[in-house]
Protein backbone atom coordinates (compact mmCIF):
# COMPACT_ATOMS: atom_id res chain seq x y z
CA UNK A 1 0.00 0.00 0.00
CA UNK A 2 2.93 2.31 0.61
CA UNK A 3 4.32 1.98 -2.97
CA UNK A 4 1.40 3.03 -4.32
CA UNK A 5 1.00 6.21 -2.62
CA UNK A 6 5.06 6.92 -3.50
CA UNK A 7 3.80 6.20 -6.63
CA UNK A 8 1.26 8.37 -7.13
CA UNK A 9 3.41 11.16 -5.48
CA UNK A 10 5.54 10.85 -7.96
CA UNK A 11 3.18 10.77 -11.23
CA UNK A 12 2.00 14.37 -9.70
CA UNK A 13 5.39 15.41 -9.31
CA UNK A 14 6.12 15.10 -13.18
CA UNK A 15 2.99 16.48 -13.77
CA UNK A 16 3.75 19.45 -12.38
CA UNK A 17 2.47 22.65 -14.46
CA UNK A 18 4.83 24.88 -13.32
CA UNK A 19 8.27 22.63 -14.92
CA UNK A 20 9.67 23.50 -17.86
CA UNK A 21 9.51 20.45 -20.65
CA UNK A 22 12.10 18.97 -21.77
CA UNK A 23 11.91 20.37 -25.40
CA UNK A 24 11.63 24.32 -23.99
CA UNK A 25 14.71 23.58 -22.05
CA UNK A 26 16.82 21.94 -24.57
CA UNK A 27 15.14 25.14 -27.04
CA UNK A 28 16.18 28.00 -24.66
CA UNK A 29 19.90 26.28 -23.86
CA UNK A 30 20.28 26.44 -27.76
CA UNK A 31 19.20 29.63 -28.07
CA UNK A 32 21.44 31.19 -25.41
CA UNK A 33 24.11 29.15 -27.61
CA UNK A 34 22.97 30.68 -30.72
CA UNK A 35 22.76 34.72 -28.92
CA UNK A 36 26.44 34.09 -28.15
CA UNK A 37 27.43 33.07 -31.37
CA UNK A 38 25.36 36.04 -33.16
CA UNK A 39 27.22 38.41 -30.58
CA UNK A 40 30.96 36.90 -31.20
CA UNK A 41 30.21 36.72 -35.20
CA UNK A 42 28.50 40.64 -35.18
CA UNK A 43 31.58 41.52 -32.98
CA UNK A 44 34.11 40.04 -35.28
CA UNK A 45 32.23 41.47 -38.38
CA UNK A 46 32.13 44.74 -36.68
CA UNK A 47 35.58 44.95 -35.64
CA UNK A 48 37.35 43.18 -39.15
CA UNK A 49 34.79 45.46 -41.69
CA UNK A 50 37.90 47.40 -43.27
CA UNK A 51 39.93 44.24 -43.95
CA UNK A 52 37.38 41.80 -44.86
CA UNK A 53 36.65 44.49 -47.56
CA UNK A 54 40.05 44.92 -48.28
CA UNK A 55 40.37 41.13 -48.96
CA UNK A 56 37.73 40.70 -51.04
CA UNK A 57 39.17 44.20 -52.79
CA UNK A 58 42.33 42.14 -53.36
CA UNK A 59 40.62 38.75 -54.63
CA UNK A 60 38.48 40.33 -56.70
CA UNK A 61 40.33 39.29 -60.05
CA UNK A 62 39.88 35.74 -58.67
CA UNK A 63 36.13 35.73 -58.53
CA UNK A 64 35.83 35.59 -62.02
CA UNK A 65 37.75 32.06 -62.03
CA UNK A 66 35.73 31.02 -59.43
CA UNK A 67 33.41 27.60 -59.78
CA UNK A 68 29.59 29.20 -60.06
CA UNK A 69 28.21 27.32 -56.58
CA UNK A 70 31.21 29.33 -54.91
CA UNK A 71 29.94 32.70 -57.12
CA UNK A 72 26.18 31.94 -55.39
CA UNK A 73 27.57 31.46 -51.97
CA UNK A 74 29.07 34.67 -51.95
CA UNK A 75 26.35 36.85 -53.39
CA UNK A 76 25.38 38.99 -56.84
CA UNK A 77 27.91 41.83 -55.65
CA UNK A 78 30.42 40.47 -52.93
CA UNK A 79 32.11 43.97 -53.44
CA UNK A 80 29.34 45.76 -53.52
CA UNK A 81 28.00 44.09 -50.03
CA UNK A 82 31.15 44.24 -48.68
CA UNK A 83 31.48 47.60 -49.09
CA UNK A 84 28.28 47.92 -47.48
CA UNK A 85 28.88 46.38 -44.48
CA UNK A 86 31.71 48.56 -43.84
CA UNK A 87 30.02 51.60 -44.69
CA UNK A 88 26.89 50.30 -42.55
CA UNK A 89 28.47 48.93 -39.58
CA UNK A 90 27.53 50.48 -36.78
CA UNK A 91 23.88 50.18 -37.34
CA UNK A 92 24.05 46.57 -38.41
CA UNK A 93 25.95 45.66 -35.13
CA UNK A 94 23.55 48.04 -32.97
CA UNK A 95 21.34 45.78 -34.30
CA UNK A 96 22.52 42.61 -33.88
CA UNK A 97 22.67 43.66 -30.07
CA UNK A 98 19.70 44.15 -30.34
CA UNK A 99 17.98 41.04 -32.02
CA UNK A 100 20.26 38.83 -29.69
CA UNK A 101 19.09 40.79 -26.69
CA UNK A 102 15.40 40.46 -27.14
CA UNK A 103 15.93 36.67 -28.46
CA UNK A 104 18.31 36.19 -25.23
CA UNK A 105 15.02 37.61 -23.23
CA UNK A 106 12.50 35.89 -25.10
CA UNK A 107 13.84 32.63 -24.04
CA UNK A 108 14.37 33.78 -20.76
CA UNK A 109 10.55 34.79 -20.13
CA UNK A 110 9.81 31.27 -22.00
CA UNK A 111 11.89 29.70 -18.86
CA UNK A 112 9.65 31.29 -17.25
CA UNK A 113 6.71 29.98 -18.73
CA UNK A 114 5.73 33.14 -20.04
CA UNK A 115 3.80 33.44 -23.40
CA UNK A 116 4.96 36.81 -24.09
CA UNK A 117 8.54 35.50 -24.21
CA UNK A 118 8.24 33.47 -27.64
CA UNK A 119 6.44 36.91 -29.30
CA UNK A 120 9.61 38.61 -28.53
CA UNK A 121 11.86 35.90 -29.53
CA UNK A 122 10.13 35.90 -32.91
CA UNK A 123 10.98 39.91 -33.20
CA UNK A 124 14.49 38.94 -32.29
CA UNK A 125 14.97 36.17 -34.95
CA UNK A 126 13.26 38.40 -37.80
CA UNK A 127 15.13 41.42 -36.88
CA UNK A 128 18.53 40.32 -38.43
CA UNK A 129 17.37 39.27 -41.88
CA UNK A 130 14.98 43.07 -41.91
CA UNK A 131 18.41 44.39 -41.13
CA UNK A 132 20.38 42.87 -43.76
CA UNK A 133 18.02 43.96 -46.64
CA UNK A 134 17.22 47.43 -45.21
CA UNK A 135 21.53 48.06 -44.90
CA UNK A 136 23.38 45.68 -47.49
CA UNK A 137 20.30 45.15 -49.76
CA UNK A 138 20.50 41.68 -50.52
CA UNK A 139 22.54 38.67 -49.29
CA UNK A 140 23.05 35.53 -50.79
CA UNK A 141 20.45 32.93 -51.84
CA UNK A 142 22.54 30.47 -49.68
CA UNK A 143 22.43 32.18 -46.93
CA UNK A 144 18.50 33.69 -47.38
CA UNK A 145 17.14 30.12 -47.53
CA UNK A 146 19.67 28.70 -44.60
CA UNK A 147 18.70 31.68 -42.62
CA UNK A 148 15.44 30.95 -43.50
CA UNK A 149 15.17 27.60 -42.87
CA UNK A 150 17.13 27.75 -39.37
CA UNK A 151 14.46 30.28 -38.42
CA UNK A 152 11.54 28.62 -39.31
CA UNK A 153 12.78 26.02 -37.72
CA UNK A 154 12.82 27.43 -34.40
CA UNK A 155 10.11 29.40 -34.22
CA UNK A 156 7.77 26.21 -35.16
CA UNK A 157 9.44 23.92 -32.87
CA UNK A 158 8.77 26.61 -30.26
CA UNK A 159 5.47 26.71 -31.27
CA UNK A 160 4.83 23.41 -30.22
CA UNK A 161 5.70 23.99 -26.87
CA UNK A 162 3.31 27.28 -26.38
CA UNK A 163 1.35 24.91 -24.97
CA UNK A 164 3.11 24.89 -21.81
CA UNK A 165 3.22 28.53 -21.65
CA UNK A 166 0.73 30.97 -19.63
Amino acid sequence: MTDTSANTSQADFTKDPNKLSDMLNVLTILTFIGCGIALLFGTTGFINAKSNYDKVIQMQDKMDQMPSYLKGMLGPDPVGMAQKSLDNRIPVYLLTLVSAGLCLYGAIQMRRLKKAGFGIYVLGEILPLATTFIFLGTMSQFTLYFSILFIALFVILYATQLKYLK
